[in-house]
């Protein structure tokens, strides 16, 4: 899929406190073909604060771990989402697990899109890729349910 112009640089937020994966996360955004910056914070808290800080600017997508310390995913979920400067941020959930109960839930609370980490990195930086192309193309409304799961 080819990408639009875009303003450079695409602004990543990610929400992870898996080191690792915040490691693994950034290398596959340098193997992506739009300038990109990235933000890392690693809990719920720091996630929100970032965000409600006046004077940092938005990113373009929000990457979000399910389970963190502090705050968890699904409460920075609803809280993104229930607030009236935030609430038009795509949220990129993710996770180990696949539930479907749980994916249910994430969609039904507005997640733009739910990724299971693939534990191969090149599987990992293809779904990254992947749902930096649908948002950096301007999908960012919330697809149907049978297509909220992305997969490799």
């Amino acid at each position: 899929m080819e990408i639009k112009n875009h303003p450079v640089p695409f602004s990543v937020l990610l929400a992870d406190d898996d080191i690792d994966d915040c490691a693994f996360f950034k290398e596959a955004l340098e193997e992506f073909p739009l300038t990109t910056s990235f933000t890392a914070v690693h809990d719920g808290e720091q996630l929100m604060n970032l965000l409600n800080a006046s004077h940092s600017a938005l990113p373009h997508v929000i990457f979000l771990d399910l389970n963190m310390p502090r705050k968890n995913g699904f409460e920075c979920l609803s809280a993104i989402k229930q607030h009236k400067q935030l609430n038009h941020l795509p949220v990129i959930m993710y996770s180990t697990s696949l539930e479907q109960d749980t994916v249910n839930l994430l969609f039904k609370n507005g997640a733009q899109h739910f990724i299971r980490k693939p534990a191969e990195f090149s599987k990992f930086t293809n779904i990254i890729q992947q749902a930096l192309t649908l948002i950096a193309n301007d999908n960012t409304k919330q697809p149907r349910i049978e297509n909220f799961i992305l997969t490799v």
